[in-house]
C-alpha cells in the first residue's frame, strides 16, 4: 500500500495552528484553557470533523477523534499528543503528533484502507506544566496516576483551581470519569520532535538516520525546596553572623549538579530551573528562597538514589549554614518502556518506507509515559534542528515531518489490521 502525504496541507495546518497564540510570531504561547487554547481546540475539532472522525471530549478537555473500524468489539489503536505551548515556544512540539496523526489517518483514508480496529487520535490536555505546575494533566488523569481530588485542587498563579478553570472553559462532569480502563486501547504510538540533538547531529554527520524509535522514556521526579534564613540590611548585618538563604541555595544547586554527575550515567540529569528569592532587593539579605528540582533517569532506582543524595546534601547544608529547609515532593513518576510489538511494527514501517532509523531513549517525558500504564506504547521521533525546542526557533523540516507521518500511518495500519495488506 502506497502512503501519500499531503505535505502542503499539513504545512499550512501547522502554520494556521501557530497563529492561535498570545505571543508574536514566530513564537507561540498557548496556555491551557486560555482564550487562544480554546480557539485552537475549536479549529482542530473542525479539522477532525472534516476528516469524518467522531469527536468527543472528556471532563478535563482531552479530545478524542475516532475513525471507526469494522470490528467494534476490538480495542482501538491510538495516536496523538498535545497542542498547548509554554510561553514563547515553537510551533512543532506536540503539534506534529496531533496534526501529523490527523494526516496519517487521512493518508490511509485516501489509500482506501479500512481498519479492523478503530483508530483514535487523542489531543491531551495540558502536557505542559505552565499553568498548574504539573505536566501531562490529561494523560495522568486518564491513566489513574493523578487522583481526581488532587487534580481538582491544583491552582494556577492567580489562585484559581483546575476544577474552576476547566468548568469555566466548558468542560463539565466528574473528573473521575476521565480515567480510562486498561484494555481500552490495544496500543498507543506518539509522533514527536526529538527535543534533543542526537538525530539532527547524525543526520548532518552521516546523512542516514532521520528517525528515532524510542525504547524507554526517562522517569521524572519533581520537588520544591524552600530555604528559610534570616534577612536584614545588606550594609548593617556583619558577614560572620549571617544566615543567607540564597548562599545556602547556591550550595544546594551545585550539590544537585554533583549528585547527577556522580552516577557516571549519561541518562541521569538533575536541574534547578526556578529560583525565587525573597525579598529580592539589592540591599537586603535574602531570607527565603524557593527552588524547583527536577531529577530524571531511565533507571528509576538510580534516579531515586540521586534524589536521596540530594536530600541528604540539602539537610547538611541547612544545618551547617543555620537555615531551615523543607523538601516537598511534587511527583515521582515511573519510567516507561516501549512495547516490543509496537517497536517491531515501527521497524517494519521504516523498512517499508526505506527510511533509516535508530533506537534511542527519551530524556524528556511525554503523554506516552502515562499512557504506558493503560496500554502498550512506543514513540517515534523526528529530528529538530540543533536539538532546539521550547524556543521560537524550534524547527523540523517538512521532509522530516512527512517521513514521520508516513511511518506513523503505516504503523497504525499494521496495528489496526484492515482490508488492504501493508
Amino acid at each position: 500500500m502506497k502512503i501519500d502525504i499531503d505535505q502542503q496541507r499539513l504545512n499550512g495546518e501547522i502554520d494556521a495552528l501557530a497563529a492561535f497564540s498570545d505571543a508574536e510570531a514566530p513564537a507561540v504561547t498557548r496556555v491551557v484553557f486560555s482564550e487562544q487554547d480554546l480557539r485552537a481546540r475549536a479549529w482542530l475539532k473542525e479539522r477532525f470533523a472534516e476528516a469524518g472522525l467522531a469527536v468527543r471530549e472528556d471532563a478535563v478537555g482531552n479530545t478524542f477523534a475516532r475513525w471507526q473500524g469494522t470490528n467494534l468489539d476490538l480495542p482501538a489503536v491510538a495516536t496523538g499528543s498535545h497542542v498547548d505551548a509554554i510561553p514563547h515556544a515553537g510551533k512543532y512540539d506536540g503539534v506534529v503528533g496531533v496534526l501529523g496523526g490527523l494526516e496519517a489517518i487521512r493518508a490511509l483514508q485516501r489509500a482506501g484502507f479500512r481498519p479492523d480496529r478503530s483508530i483514535e487520535l487523542i489531543m491531551f490536555t495540558s502536557e505542559e506544566p505552565t499553568r498548574f505546575g504539573l505536566g501531562c494533566l490529561g494523560s495522568r488523569l486518564m491513566s489513574g496516576i493523578l487522583k481526581p481530588f488532587a487534580a481538582a485542587a491544583l491552582r494556577d498563579a492567580e489562585g484559581q483551581t483546575l476544577d474552576t478553570v476547566r468548568q469555566q472553559a466548558g468542560f463539565h462532569g466528574s473528573l473521575e470519569s476521565v480515567r480510562v480502563a486498561p484494555g481500552t486501547y490495544s496500543g498507543f504510538v506518539e509522533l514527536h520532535i526529538e527535543q534533543g540533538p542526537i538525530l539532527d547531529q547524525q543526520k548532518r554527520e552521516q546523512e542516514k538516520v532521520p528517525l528515532g524509535l524510542v525504547t524507554h522514556i526517562a522517569a521524572p521526579a519533581s520537588s520544591q525546596i524552600t530555604i528559610e534564613g534570616e534577612g536584614g540590611h545588606a550594609g548593617a548585618r556583619l558577614m560572620p553572623g549571617r544566615r543567607d538563604a540564597l548562599c545556602a541555595a547556591s550550595e544546594i544547586i551545585l550539590a544537585v549538579e554533583q549528585a547527577a554527575l556522580s552516577t557516571g550515567a549519561i541518562d541521569t540529569v538533575g536541574t534547578v530551573g526556578i529560583c525565587r528569592v525573597h525579598p529580592g532587593a539589592v540591599n537586603s539579605i535574602p531570607c527565603r528562597v524557593q527552588l524547583s528540582l527536577d531529577v530524571r533517569d531511565t533507571d528509576a532506582a538510580r534516579r531515586d538514589r540521586v534524589q536521596a543524595e540530594i536530600e541528604a546534601a540539602v539537610r547538611e547544608i541547612g544545618k551547617r549554614r543555620g537555615v531551615s529547609v523543607n523538601i516537598e515532593v511534587i511527583n515521582s513518576d515511573p519510567p516507561a518502556e516501549s512495547s516490543p510489538e509496537i517497536l517491531t511494527a515501527l521497524t517494519t514501517a521504516c523498512e517499508a518506507e526505506g527510511i533509516a532509523y535508530r533506537r534511542m531513549v527519551s530524556r524528556a517525558y511525554h503523554d506516552s509515559s502515562f499512557m504506558s500504564r493503560i496500554a502498550p506504547i512506543a514513540m517515534l521521533f523526528i529530528p529538530c534542528r540543533g536539538g532546539v525546542s521550547h524556543r521560537a526557533d524550534e524547527y523540523s523540516s517538512p521532509e522530516e515531518i512527512g517521513q514521520g507521518v508516513r511511518v506513523l500511518a503505516r504503523t497504525l495500519a499494521m496495528l489496526a489490521g484492515g482490508g488492504r495488506p501493508v
